[in-house]
């Protein structure tokens, strides 16, 4: 996560433009700019803004991945068996480069990722988990759960008010 101070100033009609878009990344420029109060050109603007600053990162479709193929999600943490900044690299780039690993952070504490994967089977997930710690002795340990229902669904940050 990027630290507070690369925070961009954000108004109340900003702020009310992000919650929206949270929402429903489909409005119409039209429709969002009524349900803020802007002109439509006034509020694409400030949308292109957000995009360019890097407060918006993208927009994308909540997929049912059940109903698509076999999905077993597993939530991990992972420690390094070294702290050199190399070690880290190269785990992160393991991250990056497998599409199974579906969010990764470096986190505080006894271990040093937090991983969501998404495979299909434990035998998959089995066989990751062995790669990660047969790689260079770059991983000393895998603890993992499986998802078993989606309690709350990530749905977007809260955005404050002012």
């Amino acid at each position: 996560m990027k630290a507070r101070e690369d925070a961009i100033l954000l108004d109340r009609i900003d702020r009310r433009i992000l919650r929206i878009l949270q929402a429903d990344g489909r409005i119409t420029n039209a429709r969002l700019a009524e349900r803020v109060a802007l002109s439509p050109s006034a509020c694409l603007a400030r949308v292109r803004r957000l995009e360019d600053a890097g407060v918006i990162t993208g927009y994308r479709a909540q997929v049912a991945i059940e109903k698509v193929r076999p999905a077993t999600i597993i939530h991990a943490q992972v420690a390094l068996a070294r702290h050199q900044p190399e070690d880290f690299a190269a785990v992160e780039a393991w991250f990056r480069a497998d599409p199974r690993v579906i969010e990764a952070d470096e986190i505080s504490g006894e271990s040093d990722y937090q991983v969501k994967v998404l495979v299909r089977s434990m035998a998959e997930w089995r066989d990751l988990t062995a790669s990660w710690t047969a790689a260079d002795g770059l991983v000393a340990r895998v603890t993992s759960s499986v998802a078993m229902h989606a309690t709350k669904p990530f749905a977007g940050f809260p955005i404050e008010t002012e």
